[in-house]
């Protein structure tokens, strides 16, 4: 069995899918090293959807046999893993185009940082949210969750949260702003088809340069430096064959058929 399922759609999306759900898809290192690739190399995809498959989004590590793979395991190869799974948020959150999380049930220590670092999250209401690794003595701070929790829902609770590593359910997510949608498990495959056909109606280079903007704007030096970051964005897309059939289609009250060219 797969323990990621790819699947690239006709409508631009690149679905990847954690087939582990006898272990809530708990991660092995061959799954971080398959995810990462195939985030690196969706340079032509409209949008990533991640999602899990049976009763939860990703548990995080898999620390089965842990004590095990650790015996005579040095520091260096300590690191090298911490590493890997370090490229692994990377390459969800540079992704060029938009990444949404459709998450059901848990979502736990990196498999919380999975939805974080993607654009766009969707709960179900099955969903919660749990850092974990302080529960076997580590730290809270692990695959940049103490990097995205501040810039998501502020400081102060960032704080609380991982101090406390208490379980956050997804009405708290959605009150928290961690989540932008909760809706019945049944009803999460639609809602997020929904999200996706919003995402990819719109110009392939436009949304590229959107993501690029928030992205680096929200850690912007000054509003100088935001509108520079702006500027350069809108002259890029203003330059693009889509642009020219986005405005042709707006006079000429139709939908716009992009190349993304």
């Amino acid at each position: 069995m797969t323990d990621v399922i790819v699947e690239d759609r006709d409508d631009g999306v690149r679905v990847v899918r954690f087939n582990r759900p006898e272990r809530l898809n708990a991660l092995t290192p061959e799954m971080v090293s398959t995810i990462t690739r195939h985030l690196n190399d969706a340079v032509s995809h409209r949008a990533v959807l991640l999602t899990g498959n049976g009763r939860g989004f990703c548990a995080g590590v898999d620390i089965a046999g842990a004590d095990e793979r650790q015996r005579g395991r040095s520091n260096a190869d300590g690191m090298a893993m911490q590493e890997r799974f370090g490229r692994m948020i990377l390459a969800v959150a540079q992704a060029p185009c938009p990444v949404v999380s459709a998450v059901n049930g848990p979502a736990a220590g990196a498999g919380l940082a999975l939805s974080l670092a993607g654009d766009i999250r969707l709960a179900g209401r099955s969903a919660r949210f749990l850092i974990g690794a302080p529960r076997i003595g580590l730290s809270a701070g692990e695959c940049g969750i103490s990097y995205f929790l501040p810039r998501l829902i502020g400081a102060g609770r960032a704080a609380e949260w991982m101090l406390t590593n208490r379980t956050v359910s997804a009405a708290e997510a959605l009150e928290l702003g961690l989540v932008t949608t909760v809706v019945d498990d049944d009803e999460s495959g639609a809602v997020t088809e929904d999200t996706l056909a919003r995402i990819v109606a719109l110009s392939p280079f436009g949304q590229k340069m959107t993501k690029q903007v928030y992205r680096r704007n929200i850690d912007a030096p000054s509003l100088d430096a935001a509108l520079d970051v702006e500027n350069r964005t809108q002259i890029l897309a203003n330059s693009t064959v889509d642009a020219a059939e986005a405005r042709a289609a707006f006079l000429e009250k139709r939908p716009p058929v992009y190349i993304g060219k």
